[in-house]
């Protein structure tokens, strides 16, 4: 066989483990609790909790949680995890061992001589150093391109609680909500780190002592059951108030012919003319999870004109409902301002571009006895899978083909017989002839008719006699796309229309036995991960232009009839600048982990068990000097299919294109 040639034409059936297009839950890598959305400059931002199992009590069966991660993404599709914003070590008035920093809020308050200037205000609650129960605390930040956010050395006076939001009002003033002990509401001076002086003062009964709180009790008016997790806005004129609620008791019918022996939470809302209420009842925006989740906790933002609930479900820990990840689902209103009840979905929101794998098992639609299964119970971070059995079917709407021409479709399956698929694409349907995998996993690539281009709802039926399992599908042109070219070293290349880097010096890969992705701890990669030298040295350096954005390093290897599993992968390339090119960063996805140098200083590593998402993990930020500046990787592969994407982005998170590509 001739190797090169197998390597430069292999045909491509999969653009392995991208993006998961906006299925839920959204982010795939750590559980993300309590989820608040906000929009900035044009670009949605995610604030969530960060849910654990305790590293100090792992019996522990509560809450735990001990930092903050910001997520962020143009179109709800694809997201980026933009790091640790703050950990509960950095807090001067909290407990550094609590684990206990809840549902957060981030607002921006522009400078009042340049509106596109201003500070952005994080509100936290935490377990102070003396004391118990909770206070909430301001961390403040000048951007969100290298988010530094900073703690204030004391928490917000007059607030004891948890789950803060901020509503920034039309009349001109900002209001701070917060729950523990109930739903309450005060306005925040300018300076949005405290409560203005001109608050009511409320007295309060518990049990035969009386104490003083400031701002106004909102549970006053609304029906009786434990609240939480206020999040308010304004729309048309009229302010929202929307919390989770535990309406029911302890021995209510169940609606299934029992009693509920443990209520759990919905999702309400009510309404006011007034920020500070009194706001009336209005109804439920959810109904409680039906597999008895306890919590659910929610934000609700217009986004480029569409209303969207963001909340947070256990599905990636279906035995232990305190590890929660966040999911969206589309929200509308009647006309006259009240909302319509969400039902949550698997598939979530936005369009699935179908050249990336499509997760069928976030279906829209299922019948025929089809049922959806984990991949693995040991590790629910894999995902799911679809079981068709005979005549078994699942759909899933809103895919884009993102092509006039495209004839090629690749499905993963596992199978036992030979068997067969009907794809339907709105009113297009095409056979997909399904081998015996022997009970493996195996990637099947069909050539059919041409698909129809645009936005139509995809549905795949096991038309066969045997029963097929599926991992996912893409549809992309036809005929398909070689994996690299060779790559000239005295040509220089320039940076896709998306940024990225596609020129790449590629060293064969070496071995590193490892059964699983889960050892990819810090200490393990630094260890076993090292940067290779600045120039490629020895005849199993390759020089490669990738044909995709991502550069598919499982199939350089097996194009070149090389281990696949269980080793370390090492690129190379030098990028030119015609001039200094300052405070950008490094962002790069990879389907598990890697470590990157940019000339002779380590700018980035992405740890543990990853998926390839564009833009995953970004550096802080850097430089790149005039002349030659040479960006090293090391990808280690376990059991997965690996590839990577580099780019550079500037501070809006726009690609940075104005350099050349060069090997030489």
């Amino acid at each position: 066989m001739n190797i090169i040639k197998n390597l430069f034409t292999f045909a491509s059936a999969f653009a392995a483990m991208t993006t998961v297009n906006a299925q839920n839950p959204i982010i795939h890598n750590q559980f993300t609790a309590d989820p608040t959305a906000r929009v900035f400059n044009g670009r949605l931002y995610l604030f969530p909790s960060h849910d654990i199992i305790s590293p100090v009590e792992p019996e522990r069966k509560w809450f735990c949680m001990a930092d903050y991660h910001m997520f962020s993404s143009n179109d709800l599709v694809e997201w980026t995890d933009n790091g640790m914003i703050l950990s509960q070590e950095q807090v001067p008035w909290g407990n550094p061992a609590a684990f206990s920093m809840w549902a957060p809020d981030c607002v921006f308050v522009p400078n009042k001589d340049n509106l596109r200037n201003g500070k952005y205000y994080f509100y936290f609650p935490d377990a102070p150093k003396e004391g118990r129960g909770f206070g909430v605390g301001v961390a403040v930040a000048d951007n969100l391109f290298q988010p530094k956010f900073v703690p204030q050395e004391s928490n917000i006076k007059g607030i004891s609680g948890i789950d803060p939001c901020v509503l920034q009002a039309s009349d001109g003033n900002s209001y701070i909500f917060w729950g523990g002990g109930g739903l309450r509401v005060a306005k925040l001076k300018e300076n949005m780190i405290e409560l203005a002086d001109d608050n009511p003062v409320e007295t309060m009964k518990m049990g035969d002592r009386e104490i003083k709180s400031i701002g106004v009790s909102c549970d006053k008016t609304l029906p009786k059951g434990f609240k939480e997790g206020p999040f308010a806005f304004e729309r048309n004129g009229k302010f929202y108030l929307t919390y989770p609620w535990v309406r029911k008791e302890k021995g209510d019918p169940d609606g299934k012919g029992g009693t509920i022996d443990n209520p759990t939470e919905c999702l309400a809302y009510a309404m006011s003319d007034n920020p500070m209420g009194p706001y009336e009842y209005k109804g439920i925006i959810m109904a409680e999870h039906e597999n008895g989740c306890w919590t659910n906790h929610h934000s609700i933002v217009e986004f480029k004109g569409q209303w969207y609930l963001f909340y947070h479900h256990n599905d990636y820990s279906p035995s232990f409902d305190k590890n929660r990840s966040t999911c969206i689902d589309y929200l509308y209103f009647n006309e006259d301002g009240t909302i319509q009840e969400v039902k949550p979905t698997k598939r979530g929101v936005g369009i699935s571009d179908t050249r990336k794998p499509v997760q069928v098992d976030r279906y829209s639609d299922i019948g025929g006895g089809a049922t959806i299964e984990y991949h693995d119970t040991l590790n629910y971070f894999l995902g799911w899978k679809t079981v068709l059995p005979k005549k078994g079917w699942v759909k899933y709407d809103r895919v884009d083909t993102k092509s006039s021409s495209a004839q090629n479709v690749c499905v993963k399956v596992k199978t036992t017989a030979a068997g067969k698929l009907t794809l339907s694409l709105g009113s297009y349907t095409a056979d997909v002839a399904v081998p015996n995998t022997k009970g493996e996993w195996q990637e099947v690539d069909v050539t059919v008719s041409t698909m129809p281009s645009g936005v139509n709802d995809l549905k795949l039926t096991n038309s066969g006699a045997s029963e097929v399992e599926v991992d996912w599908i893409t549809l992309t042109e036809s005929p398909r796309e070689k994996y690299f070219n060779k790559a000239d070293v005295n040509t220089k290349y320039s940076p896709d229309e998306e940024g990225f880097i596609r020129s790449w010096w590629l060293r064969e890969p070496l071995d590193k036995p490892n059964r699983s992705n889960t050892v990819f701890v810090d200490s393990y990669l630094r260890e076993n991960l090292t940067a290779p030298a600045m120039t490629p040295v020895g005849a199993d350096w390759h020089a490669l232009e990738s044909n995709r954005f991502n550069v598919k390093l499982f199939r350089f290897a097996s194009g070149m009839e090389k281990q696949v599993y269980g080793v370390i992968f090492h690129a190379i390339t030098v990028i030119e600048c015609a001039e200094d090119i300052n405070d950008v960063r490094l962002a790069v996805g990879s389907n598990s982990a890697s470590r990157w140098w940019l000339n002779d200083d380590e700018v980035l590593m992405l740890s543990g068990d990853r998926r390839m998402v564009r833009d995953d993990a970004v550096s802080a930020r850097i430089n790149l000097k005039k002349g030659r500046n040479v960006l090293r990787g090391a990808v280690i592969n376990g059991p997965g299919m690996s590839d990577f994407c580099v780019r550079f982005i500037d501070e809006k998170g726009e690609p940075v294109k104005n350099c050349k590509i060069t090997l030489k």
